[in-house]
């Protein structure tokens, strides 16, 4: 395989990238240079067992083999070639070198563009979205124009001519317009470079004869992993990069494209089979049992009459087990008996995966609860999160409010508590509340006049009813803060956040002392304020840093504009704990389990997609005919391969079982009958004996 350019396809579970790796590995012993070889993949997650391998690997000192995705990839070439390519490409400022903006410095640069318009102009009034889903949306409408392949000025014009709802739509569609023309205005005159405008410039790098030349000469040997999962940008660039090679190998999953929300293309990805030598699919999967797989057969025919293979009764017991109750709180409770039962016959807990089409905190918390009653460990996996929904987060900014009286925040009373009930170990809300109540004052709630004063203040017998240890313990936190508070030359936000961590919080008889999430969550804030300032910073060599930075960085995550958001690795060091995860997010880990549980399977979320007023992921690709109209048909249809996909891909990542969890009615007490239970009941129906 190492001398020939395959496309290796197959469905999930049937060992694909165990052969990459395998192939990766036959590169390294074959003395091929390891600086010509580089392995591909959409995210950075999905790299982690070639990572794996290269970390135990006897490369030579100084030999290291890239690991990137396409946007990693574009970054280097733009940052290197910035100087020559800056000014044709409408850069105000050419000389200087350019700012590369994540996905949260780009919602603050386009959040100082857009707010204006929507705050004055009443832009967007016809939509209900909070404010950083109008700003995820605009940026996903510009970076799906780069990544298809037309004008960005053209979205809107894409969006109106496809719309069949009412007209008042078309007046959004022409808000977002101008909105994308602004900001990219903006970014030109400030020289920020977003993702679009990163795949935009490695593009007319690609048309560049001598950037190609050296470009495909660098690399020799290439691995793509997923390759279903990427744009047409992508497949576009392998379509002339693999006859460069020496070697080339493409992984294909054939029942995914999961991300297509975010522009990935299957279609796309299958067309180039025709630019490999050679074809290999594999078809016998690794991962399901015989059960199982007789399971996705029968749901495979009931949504497409693809398959006709009869399931008999034993097969579908042994492959799916399904209960609840009435109400969510029994559906959940069914859950852990049966989880327990599993432990009971020795399954460890790493096995067992709890599934739902969204995990809200609610629905974590009373799982965990329920587990943890029982002395069963769990682990959450939400990469989406914002940082700004954790409870830590908002009692670090909290502090972080009050130690910067000059920002004129005052955080609400209720926020205050909270951050002491977080910050103090063991201290129960109610104590919390009262010493929020009786020591934060805010004389009269105007700017820069909020202070928490000392637990002296209190009288005696309300000292001994909340007790002394906890007064000592908070009127160290109260010292620490205002004595931070008085200095002059104040370090940037995330060292504030790292010494209140390692100075207090961290410390014995305080929340945060010997436990992991908060030490997690920490770190992750320290990280993002610190990508943030290093963005966002008019001039980062100045001998004093803008004060603003700090302030800007508080409010707007608190507003969640900024959202701080972290992939969290699923491949880290794998705990042994039932992982509770969205579908989805499960589906992106490339992992299988023993066990899956499916919650809520009334839901008609199984089957939906998000809520997008201000972009469209099917209207903006290559496939969509530019005068047809997006109707009820089609996305009917698109949902239903949608769940089809959905189902299948949960399916070949389960080894033994499927245990539906149904309620009749659902957390706000509505009945619900969706269409993932419609077809579980039509394959009851049509089961043999």
């Amino acid at each position: 395989m190492a001398t020939h350019r395959t496309f290796l396809a197959g469905p999930a579970g049937t060992g694909k990238t165990t052969q990459a790796v395998d192939h990766l590995q036959a590169l390294i012993q074959s003395g091929a240079q390891a600086e010509g070889i580089l392995v591909v993949a959409p995210q950075r997650s999905l790299l982690k067992p070639y990572q794996t391998l290269l970390r135990h690997s006897t490369l030579p000192a100084g030999n290291e083999i890239d690991t990137l995705t396409i946007g990693g990839l574009a970054r280097r070439a733009v940052e290197l070639l910035w100087p020559a390519i800056a000014r044709e490409a409408g850069f105000a400022k050419p000389d200087r070198p350019p700012t590369f903006l994540s996905l949260e410095t780009s919602q603050y640069y386009l959040e100082r563009v857009v707010q204006p318009f929507i705050t004055e102009r009443y832009y967007f009034e016809e939509v209900r979205l909070a404010a950083e889903r109008i700003y995820t949306q605009l940026l996903d409408n510009l970076n799906k124009a780069a990544v298809v392949g037309f004008p960005f000025e053209d979205v809107s014009q894409r969006l109106m001519a496809a719309w069949s709802g009412p007209t008042a739509q078309i007046v959004t569609f022409a808000q977002v317009q101008d909105c994308l023309n602004r900001f990219r205005a903006y970014c030109l005159e400030h020289n920020l470079l977003d993702f679009s405008l990163q795949i935009e410039l490695f593009r007319g790098l690609l048309q560049r004869d001598w950037f190609r030349d050296k470009f495909y000469g660098r690399y020799r040997h290439l691995i793509f992993d997923n390759v279903e999962e990427e744009t047409p940008f992508t497949h576009d660039l392998l379509r002339t990069w693999i006859p460069q090679t020496a070697s080339a190998l493409l992984v294909y999953d054939t029942e995914a494209g999961y991300r297509s929300f975010l522009g990935a293309d299957a279609r796309s990805g299958s067309t180039l089979r025709s630019v490999c030598d050679e074809v290999v699919e594999l078809r016998e999967s690794r991962v399901m049992s015989p059960a199982v797989q007789a399971l996705e057969a029968m749901i495979t025919h009931v949504l497409t009459a693809d398959s006709d293979l009869p399931m008999r009764t034993d097969d579908l017991h042994a492959a799916l087990a399904y209960g609840g109750g009435r109400f969510h709180p029994q559906m959940l409770d069914w859950v852990v008996t049966r989880i327990a039962e599993l432990r009971q016959q020795q399954v460890e807990p790493q096995d067992i995966v709890i599934l739902a089409p969204f995990l809200s905190d609610a629905l974590r918390f009373a799982l965990e609860e329920r587990l943890q009653r029982r002395q069963i460990p769990t682990r959450s996996l939400r990469p989406s999160r914002s940082l700004n929904e954790e409870a830590v987060t908002r009692g670090l900014l909290t502090l972080a409010a009050l130690a910067h009286p000059h920002w004129q925040m005052v955080p609400p009373q209720a926020d205050v508590a909270q951050a002491i009930i977080l910050s103090i170990d063991q201290l129960d809300p109610a104590r919390g509340h009262l010493l929020a109540e009786r020591l934060y004052h805010t004389r009269g709630g105007r700017p820069g006049e909020a202070e928490l004063r000392t637990f002296e203040n209190l009288n005696p017998n309300l000292q001994e009813r909340i007790g002394f240890e906890v007064g000592a313990r908070l009127e160290r936190l109260r010292t620490w803060l205002q004595a931070y508070a008085q200095v002059e030359a104040q370090p940037p936000l995330d060292v504030f956040f790292a010494r209140l961590f390692g100075e207090v919080l961290s410390q014995p008889g305080y929340g945060f002392h010997r436990q992991i999430d908060p030490g997690r969550i920490t770190a992750q804030i320290v990280e993002s304020a610190r990508r943030f300032r290093q963005t966002v910073n008019p001039d980062p060599y100045a001998a004093t840093l803008d004060p603003n930075v700090g302030r800007d960085y508080v409010r707007l995550v608190s507003a969640g504009v900024v959202a701080a958001t972290f992939v969290e690795s699923v491949y880290a060091e794998k705990q042994n704990a039932v992982l509770l995860a969205p579908a989805y997010t499960f589906l992106l880990s490339n992992e299988s389990v023993g066990y899956q549980f499916w919650l809520n399977a009334g839901s008609p979320a199984w089957w939906e997609r998000l809520y997008q007023p201000l972009t469209h992921p099917y209207v903006l690709s290559r496939h969509w005919p530019a005068d047809k109209k997006w109707g009820d048909e089609e996305e009917v249809a698109m949902r239903q391969a949608t769940l089809l996909r959905l189902v299948r891909g949960l399916l070949r990542r389960c080894h033994t079982r499927i245990y539906l969890a149904i309620s009749t009615l659902n957390e706000q007490g509505f009945e619900e009958r969706g269409p993932l239970l419609t077809l579980i009941q039509q394959v009851l129906r049509e089961t043999q004996a």
